[in-house]
């Protein structure tokens, strides 16, 4: 049995991870920024062994104490996973509000530091542990118009990744999780109805639900955590394979469909 504590675990992908670890048999503490979607949360999960607790990722004395309460529940923490994100609307920076822009920085690049540097720090004390960053739309290096602070935040924690790799200390390891892309509303932001329309066909190809991805990525995080590891879901092979099938392979992610 192990303790994970994933951050941003009251929704989305976030959330389907905690409930496959538990499922799993693990032990789960997690976060999210509000009292009442914590509770929300954790109501609707399995077992004892679960801990939710309110944490904005941007306070990093708030991160910490998520790690107190984690070890202090549960003992040491095995596995750490910076999920927490967020995105914004699709428009170009000089259209996007200055809270709007901070909002998302902070959030998906100040709260990965948080969590990072606080679990690190534990996990160097405790002798072992890995902690996991959560790649998205940017980590690759592609561009997308409407995007581009979304992007670039992802995009810095490939980089921020790959350079903790050389700096953790003996027993203690850091990897990427990509998930590719996930029917959430973090996927689905900011479309006109025209533009949803077409956005869709790229999707009902490529994109697979929360309760698809999930568990696939929950039992990596535990099989795979070794240093510098990079766990995809959506291959470059499995990509070519998508498209290959859509002529004949429909699938419908948005009216209850495959």
């Amino acid at each position: 049995m192990k303790t994970i504590v994933v951050t941003g675990g009251t929704r989305g992908i976030g959330l389907g991870l905690v409930r496959a670890f538990l499922e799993s048999g693990h032990r789960v503490a997690f976060c999210g920024s509000r009292a009442e979607t914590v509770e929300k949360a954790t109501a609707g999960l399995p077992g004892p062994d679960v801990l939710g607790v309110v944490a904005d990722v941007t306070d990093r004395t708030q991160v910490r104490e998520l790690w107190e309460a984690a070890t202090g529940r549960f003992g040491a923490v095995d596995v750490w996973i910076n999920n927490a994100g967020v995105s914004h609307t699709r428009a170009p920076l000089w259209e996007l509000p200055d809270a709007e822009v901070r909002a998302v920085v902070g959030t998906n690049l100040v709260g990965v530091l948080n969590g990072s540097a606080v679990a690190l720090a534990g996990m160097a004390a405790q002798g072992r542990g890995h902690v996991w960053n959560m790649e998205g739309l940017g980590s690759d290096g592609r561009a997308v118009s409407g995007l581009s602070v979304y992007g670039s935040t992802k995009r810095a924690l490939t980089y921020l990744t790959r350079t903790l790799a050389g700096e953790v200390p003996p027993g203690v390891s850091v990897g990427l999780l990509s998930p590719g892309m996930v029917v959430t509303d973090l996927l689905t932001r900011g479309y006109d109805p025209e533009s949803f329309e077409k956005a869709k066909r790229i999707f009902n190809i490529l994109a697979d639900r929360v309760e698809t991805v999930a568990p696939w990525l929950a039992e990596r995080a535990l099989s795979q955590a070794r240093n510098g590891a990079h766990v995809r879901w959506l291959t470059p092979a499995k990509i070519a394979a998508r498209f290959a099938l859509a002529p004949v392979r429909r699938r419908d992610l948005f009216s209850g469909g495959e």
